[in-house]
């Protein structure tokens, strides 16, 4: 069948590990030297493990591959212990892979004789009745799209006439990175924020603080498909349009990472080189830092 699923660069890869965590279904190893897919069907093709490669060697692509196997995956997450169990199955829920979920139920409900926590527990987590208390380390689910509620104060400090006419600092059109056309008059010589789909929205002074007199481009490193295409626009932005700077601007989630891994590839691709910022939003829309790299 063909699905998403998870592809190697072997030639990014240095076999640094961070990536098997990440991945809590068991789908990759470290073999010599190399990050190893070592099974399509226990890879959900979800994508937690992306943002956990510091290399940007790992994306997710669409082709033949076995069916991913729900059962066997829980087979061998039991064996990992309850907090993994947890992590697995709200990692299924927060992207509403309900089918995958009840499978998962199933199972375990089937088969109480293979482990010594309490399902009970594990309902009760699912069904948001109890706390999880935060672990060390997530155990490979995605923080990303973890349901969060964004609390804000009761009044603003903006008035209604300021907050409704600020003016867009947007300078051109298309925006989104499959659309834009490197060879445009208006990335000549420009400064660029590279912003990843979700800041606007997080951060309500974007336009003022990040856009004003530069060109846009954004993307989403984890559902965007075509990432070499977005790699070779970036370079013929750095190397023919001769951008000034870029910015990249992204979330605090760890699978957003990977776009300022694709800017620090397109940098090492290009022939010439220029100054490179990162900004990190967190989900309340505050910047949490902004540095040049």
């Amino acid at each position: 069948m063909e699905r998403d699923i998870i592809k190697i660069n072997e030639d990014l890869c240095n076999g640094c590990g961070q990536c098997v965590p990440g991945c809590h279904e068991g789908a990759l190893q470290i073999i010599d030297g190399k990050a190893r897919l070592i099974s399509d069907l226990m890879c959900d093709g979800l994508g937690a493990c992306l943002g956990h490669c510091p290399q940007g060697a790992m994306e997710i692509e669409r082709r033949e591959a076995e069916a991913y196997d729900e059962v066997k995956v829980m087979a061998q997450m039991v064996a990992k212990g309850k907090n993994t169990v947890i992590a697995h199955l709200k990692h299924l829920k927060d992207h509403n892979e309900i089918g995958f979920l009840k499978e998962a139920m199933g199972y375990l409900k089937a088969n109480q004789d293979k482990y010594d926590f309490d399902l009970q527990e594990i309902i009760n987590v699912m069904h948001n009745k109890v706390e999880v208390k935060p672990m060390g380390h997530h155990g490979g689910g995605c923080p990303g799209s973890q349901s969060q509620e964004i609390k804000r104060g009761g009044f603003s400090l903006a008035t209604e006439s300021n907050a409704t006419e600020q003016p867009s600092e947007l300078r051109q059109w298309p925006v989104q990175m499959h659309l834009i056309n490197p060879a445009a008059s208006f990335f000549k010589e420009a400064d660029m924020v590279l912003a990843a789909d979700c800041v606007p929205f997080a951060m309500g002074n974007f336009h003022q603080k990040f856009l004003k007199n530069k060109v846009l481009a954004n993307a989403c490193p984890k559902l965007d498909d075509g990432m070499e295409i977005y790699l070779n626009k970036l370079v013929s932005l750095i190397d023919d349009a001769r951008i000034n700077s870029l910015t990249v601007v992204i979330m605090q989630v760890p699978c957003c990472g990977g776009l300022m891994n694709l800017a620090q590839q397109a940098l090492n691709k290009a022939s010439r080189k220029i100054p490179i910022k990162r900004a990190i939003i967190s989900i309340e829309g505050e910047v949490l830092s902004e540095e040049w790299v």
